[in-house]
């Protein structure tokens, strides 16, 4: 079992003793960063480069409807899933070790943050996960930041600079910090 399936399973890992957190995660983190700091980096008008570049990132895993604006920030690419038709606005970080799904259709506006990981306040060089889930067409409204284990359903909205500690079902507008929800769509 790699260190991701561990996390996933909910596990905890020391993030500078656990050899193979170190290995594993620092490896990919030390990808990732490297891949990003090229997309960040290329002329936006350079459009076929940043097409090759976020395939890399996404080890050919981003389907051609699905499109990034850099800049922007993933630890983990590869637990990072995504569906198509995809839209997410510059300004993105993910921390995505525990693992972020983004299904069919969804937007996010700029400066979207998605968290899977957690500190142990009592030691906190540990960590542990929780997936974050974006269902089918929901839309991310700008500066919103997801926490993890959160589920957003389908065709929900979540409003600007909302921090969403909780699930948020389908069809339902949601707001605030923490985010609750106001009304049914």
């Amino acid at each position: 079992m790699n260190v991701f399936e561990r996390l996933r399973n909910g596990q905890h890992c020391h993030v500078t003793e656990d050899e193979q957190y170190v290995k594993e995660a620092h490896s990919e983190f030390a990808r990732c960063a490297h891949i990003c700091h090229l997309i960040n980096s290329t002329d936006p008008n350079n459009k076929e480069e940043l097409i090759k570049l976020e395939r890399e990132l996404f080890n050919g895993n981003l389907d051609a409807t699905s499109f990034f604006t850099p800049p922007f920030q993933i630890d983990c690419a590869c637990r990072l899933f995504l569906g198509k038709n995809v839209f997410v606005n510059h300004g993105l970080t993910v921390m995505s070790v525990g693992t972020v799904t983004i299904e069919d259709g969804v937007m996010i506006a700029p400066e979207v943050g998605l968290f899977t990981v957690n500190h142990e306040p009592r030691n906190i060089r540990v960590i542990y996960t929780k997936e974050i889930v974006i269902k089918k067409n929901a839309w991310i409204g700008a500066r919103v930041n997801i926490l993890p284990g959160v589920t957003i359903g389908e065709n929900a909205i979540i409003g600007t600079g909302s921090i969403v500690t909780k699930d948020v079902p389908d069809n339902c507008v949601a707001v605030g910090n923490p985010a609750r929800v106001i009304k049914q769509i």
